[in-house]
């Protein structure tokens, strides 16, 4: 991560940044029994109380611990219990049993929060005192630990999302699945030639979106919207899950180990298909975007379709284009790239242990692009790099094809 450092960031700035960002984490818990926060559907998800006191962890591990000379912990323990990843940090708790941490209970979580806001706040309301090289090091790192919570955030809906519909009361939790219908898709061109990819004027960035960099691509086309739930059936019907034509060798092997036949909580009630929302269980739309598919489920539509995903270069391509048939670019559902998750050209990890934050994940991953309706607003913009492994489906995720021309 990089900042633009050419402007005065003030202590107010990043105070009134904090404050917004740790409310409305709180705020997606406010209507959550105890119960809904403390449990833990899979091993790649977290319960909700572990987000709430992980973000936080960070603002102390990166920011108060290094920083604020009298600063005191709230518990030593917490080093352990709320570690993500950092080894450069220390040992963590397995991340597969975080929802049999009933202690510390919620209140106690809350605590922690409110102990380690005080003493944020307390530092930025001192923050004009604080010598400038200080301070260099201190705005980029309290940048990347909001953005770091306002990931989770998204984390923290499609966690839950993922633990409801194991209930077949089918909670109702928010109307925030709000998606655009598709129209009928249109190939767009583009030209071959060399164009710039990455971070491109944006105030933050994650050190992934960098080095800008250019990319010669060959002529190809991407489709003007995403594919539609109608499309999906359309798939489902003509045998695509039992037609090992289309699948990758590991794709085809995981969706009949796990009998997989349709995207990940869509349910056939009374021959009618269905799907999980966070809105409770709702008749699957035909002309809304198909979600929660996975990578393998993704190339195997394309290859159906005789067509392809695009590369990550592709797509940020056609969208910095500002094309004006090009829809549902962003803040609806993530689209799945046929880019691994790599360096680019000339990428750096950052120093220390914030150096562990997205390089050591380069391997076996791969790329989407756009962000969701989960997504925070000032996540958007064309360079963004989230990244899942191939069969990871409980994120909003979509598809877009491509084809080369």
């Amino acid at each position: 991560m990089t900042q633009a450092l050419n402007f005065k960031v003030t202590g107010s700035d990043l105070l009134q940044s904090y404050k917004n960002t740790r409310n409305h984490s709180q705020s997606i818990c406010a209507n959550l029994t105890d119960e809904d926060v403390q449990a833990q559907s899979m091993a790649d998800a977290s319960p909700l109380k572990w987000h709430l006191a992980h973000t936080t962890w960070a603002f102390e591990t990166f920011i108060l611990k290094p920083f604020v000379n009298d600063y005191r912990t709230f518990d030593d323990s917490y080093e352990y219990l709320f570690n993500s990843y950092y080894n450069a940090i220390g040992a963590q708790f397995p991340r597969p049993q975080r929802g049999l941490l009933t202690r510390p209970d919620r209140q106690t979580v809350n605590h922690y929060r409110n102990h380690v806001d005080h003493a944020m706040e307390k530092l930025f309301f001192e923050f004009a005192e604080i010598k400038p090289d200080i301070q260099k090091k201190l705005i980029p790192l309290i940048k990347l630990t909001i953005n770091h919570e306002q990931q989770h955030q998204e984390l923290m809906l499609t966690d839950l999302k993922h633990l409801f519909s194991f209930n077949p009361q089918f909670p109702v939790y928010s109307d925030i699945e709000q998606f655009e219908p598709c129209e009928k898709s249109e190939a767009i061109r583009f030209e071959a030639g060399q164009y710039s990819i990455g971070h491109q004027q944006e105030e933050f960035y994650f050190d992934n979106e960098g080095p800008q960099h250019q990319c010669y691509l060959q002529d190809y086309t991407i489709d003007s919207h995403l594919i539609s739930n109608g499309d999906f059936l359309e798939f489902i019907n003509d045998g695509g899950y039992q037609s090992p034509q289309y699948w990758l060798s590991e794709a085809w092997q995981k969706i009949n180990q796990n009998s997989v036949s349709h995207p990940l909580y869509w349910k056939k009630i009374k021959g009618q298909w269905h799907e999980y929302t966070l809105n409770g269980l709702k008749p699957v739309m035909p002309r809304l975007p198909v979600k929660h598919v996975n990578f393998f489920e993704a190339n195997a539509f394309a290859n159906w379709r005789g067509k392809r995903l695009p590369t990550e270069q592709e797509w940020e391509t056609a969208v910095r284009s500002q094309h004006p048939q090009l829809k549902q670019c962003f803040g609806q559902l993530w689209q799945w790239t046929s880019s691994s998750y790599s360096a680019y050209p000339g990428f750096k990890p950052l120093e220390g242990a914030v150096g562990e934050y997205n390089g050591k994940f380069m391997v076996n991953q791969y790329v989407l692009r756009g962000g969701s309706i989960a997504t925070p607003a000032n996540h958007i913009r064309p360079s963004y790099r989230n990244f899942f492994y191939p069969d990871a489906s409980w994120q909003f995720s979509g598809i877009r094809l491509a084809e080369s021309i």
